[in-house]
């Protein structure tokens, strides 16, 4: 290989990196951080996820999901309670202000996507996911 940098992975580094930019950039003005974003979005589809869930979701440790989660929760954008049975186990929801920021943010987040799917055209959109997934699982 002549040069290192024409490569897949390479570019696809390119593309999250700019995309993380962007993102980053345009949630900071309504006061979120994109990893926040990713709780913020996921609770409004799975109240209650499990902390090490939300970890996944965001890309990020469980460590760093306890600083998230206590950042948005003095925030007042989520509120945690013990488990109704498990109650060393806490519970995570949005708040009525969290539902407001994370629609606030998903309209950033899809002019974001809006701006990926015209970039990939005249593909299909289906069809670049799933090939970007097909990448992604091959290095799993």
């Amino acid at each position: 290989m002549d040069d290192p940098y024409a490569t897949i992975g390479f570019a696809l580094k390119q593309a999250q990196q700019a995309l993380r930019t962007r993102m980053d950039t345009e949630l900071r003005q309504i006061g979120l951080t994109t990893p926040q974003y990713a709780v913020l979005a996921y609770l409004k589809v799975e109240p209650g996820a499990s902390n090490a869930a939300l970890a996944r979701q965001a890309f990020i440790t469980p460590q760093t999901m306890q600083a998230i989660l206590v950042t948005l929760e003095k925030s007042g954008l989520i509120k945690r309670t013990p488990h109704p049975e498990h109650r060393r186990i806490q519970t995570t929801s949005l708040t009525p202000s969290g539902h407001c920021a994370v629609e606030a943010a998903s309209a950033i987040v899809a002019d974001a996507e809006k701006r990926l799917v015209a970039a990939a055209a005249p593909l299909d959109p289906q069809l670049v996911t799933a090939m970007l997934m097909r990448l992604a699982n091959a290095l799993r």
